[in-house]
């Protein structure tokens, strides 16, 4: 299956619910330009990527067509489940094309453009690991992804407390963890997703540290599924 235009379909309508100010980011500059240059390294440590696995094997089917929005060189999905088809997102190339999971993939600035090149309701589970704190219209995104998910299909967002400072919204920059679990259910409760499941849990570090009680980065997840209507 290739990549639809998006010929037939008409781009979700979105909610508001930030600000302008709310928006508002440190860098104005082209994201694009930041991430021009692959990083080939792990973003979140390996207690936070070892929980994300087992999330994701405990609550993603094998037939599962699974779309990986925001990704780079790996997905984080468990190694012994091979899916139906996994679609990758990300704003760089050569990361995308590194990625042995992915069956396809594109670039696309979501901050500039919104709307998916794939078909409604074409997929049963949509990830973003550590993405979301850079959207700067997280509305249109939330509808875009209830438009291509299926009917009881899901949504994934995950997250640490690590970022780009200056390519984060105000809204994520004056925010603790627990607001942005909340920021998050709130956005995709106003494009019409189901109540979201909210997780928020401590991680153990790996190796002598977590020997001595040591913690992890800590994981939290926002998960909501696709209404039947």
């Amino acid at each position: 299956m290739a990549l639809s235009d998006g010929s037939g379909s008409r781009p979700a309508l979105a909610v508001p619910v930030l600000s302008d100010a709310e928006r508002f980011k440190l860098d104005a500059g082209d994201d694009a330009l930041f991430y021009a240059e692959p990083r080939f390294v792990q973003h979140l440590d390996e207690a936070f990527r070892t929980r994300l696995t087992q999330l994701y094997r405990e609550r993603i089917p094998p037939c599962a067509t699974v779309l990986d929005l925001m990704s780079s060189w790996v997905s984080h999905l468990p190694e012994e489940i091979r899916y139906d088809r996994v679609i990758g997102h990300g704003l760089n190339g050569r990361e995308l094309e590194a990625n042995p999971r992915l069956d396809s993939h594109w670039v696309q600035d979501l901050n500039q453009h919104q709307r998916l090149p794939l078909d409604t309701a074409s997929v049963d589970a949509a990830l973003i690991v550590a993405g979301w704190q850079y959207l700067q219209q997280p509305e249109a995104v939330a509808a875009e992804l209830l438009r291509v998910v299926r009917p009881h299909g899901q949504v994934i967002v995950a997250f640490s407390n690590r970022m780009f400072f200056q390519k984060a919204p105000q809204i994520w920059t004056d925010g603790g963890d627990r607001d942005h679990l909340a920021y998050v259910a709130r956005v995709l409760l106003a494009q019409g997703w189901d109540p979201p499941e909210l997780i928020a849990e401590a991680t153990r570090a790996r190796g002598p540290l977590g020997w001595l009680g040591g913690h992890g980065d800590p994981f939290f997840a926002v998960i909501s599924r696709r209404p039947a209507g």
